[in-house]
């Protein structure tokens, strides 16, 4: 009997504890970086991944309601607004807003911070294998390549991946044109035959084990594979790519509103945030934090893009009713 009281009594810190959910795209928060908010609270984090803002969406709109924190991207921020799924922030309980950098803050939908907190900066790029291939292809245009049918892949993304048709045609990857999206659908129906798949996730590993010699992915995943891999080498189209801003929200359905709060304001401490984004290769908006990363994170072409590509890139906007267009393509090219 003794035996028994004396393990509930031992069990009790861990039963009590509480219990983070973070829901978000896969290898986004470092592990270290988990443990020690972990101990600073004393409780567990719980991660759940998403691969499309569109799936995390539609997951939440099921009904998935035990999430905390979640990591959507800025034109998804717009539409979880307009349903009224996100808690209104309390800027008392985050001191550490005030290191997010303005000038990102001026790109996105929710500039004072009220429901959504900037977390990465991202493009979609492209990346190859240098051992493999004679030239740098530097343009979209590269998936008309019959000589790389099978071996190369595209972002099983819709906006980001008729983006990358729009702008190899010299168009805005935010267009409403019913005509240019038809050119974009011709194009994407011209590259499926060459591309091994739509993929969101195995690109990574596809590329780093030269299954794949070219794939269109996210400039921290592959920021990741380039760093382990020396026969990766990341591209950047001229024709520009597309930026986003993934953000920290919370939903109102949330069980663990204040320990959130918690969680958001220490991965925007500047020390964290530089380990954070040095581990995951994305680029962290926060001027202090910049600070702290080494000179040659800042050099990566993952990281810091060409001004005058830059000035060709766009930000994926929230379309609304036109989103509509968008889905006819991508049934067109997914059947």
């Amino acid at each position: 009997m003794m035996k028994l009281f004396l393990f509930l009594i031992a069990a009790l810190p861990l039963a009590a504890a509480e219990t983070l959910h973070v829901y978000t795209w896969a290898d986004y928060v470092s592990p270290e970086v988990v443990e020690k908010f972990e101990e600073k609270h004393g409780c567990k984090v719980v991660v759940d991944t998403f691969d499309s803002n569109e799936a995390m969406f539609a997951k939440l709109k099921a009904g998935a309601s035990g999430y905390d924190v979640i990591f959507p991207t800025s034109y998804m921020i717009q539409v979880m607004e307009t349903e009224s799924m996100l808690l209104d922030l309390d800027s008392t309980l985050l001191p550490n807003m005030k290191h997010v950098d303005p000038s990102v803050l001026e790109k996105i939908h929710d500039r004072r911070m009220k429901r959504s907190v900037p977390y990465t900066v991202g493009y979609a790029i492209l990346a190859c294998r240098k051992d493999k291939l004679p030239a740098d292809p530097d343009t979209w245009k590269v998936f008309e390549h019959q000589s790389l049918a099978g071996r190369m892949t595209l972002l099983d993304d819709m906006r980001e991946t008729i983006g990358a048709a729009l702008k190899s045609l010299g168009y805005s990857i935010n267009t409403r044109d019913e005509k240019q999206l038809q050119e974009a659908r011709n194009v994407l129906l011209k590259w499926k035959p060459n591309i091994a798949k739509f993929d969101n996730e195995g690109y990574k590993a596809g590329l780093d084990s030269g299954e794949f010699l070219l794939v269109h992915g996210y400039s921290g995943d592959l920021f990741q594979v380039a760093q382990e891999n020396s026969k990766v080498r990341l591209l950047i189209p001229q024709q520009g790519v597309t930026m986003s801003c993934d953000e920290m929200v919370i939903p109102k359905t949330a069980q663990q509103p204040a320990l959130a709060h918690a969680f958001i304001n220490f991965l925007l401490e500047p020390d964290i945030a530089a380990e954070n984004m040095e581990w995951m290769g994305y680029l962290c908006p926060n001027l202090e934090a910049l600070k702290k990363v080494s000179p040659e994170f800042l050099q990566n072409p993952a990281v810091t893009i060409p001004e005058d590509i830059k000035a060709r890139s766009e930000v994926i906007q929230d379309l609304g009713a036109d989103l509509a267009k968008y889905t006819r393509v991508w049934d067109a090219v997914k059947k």
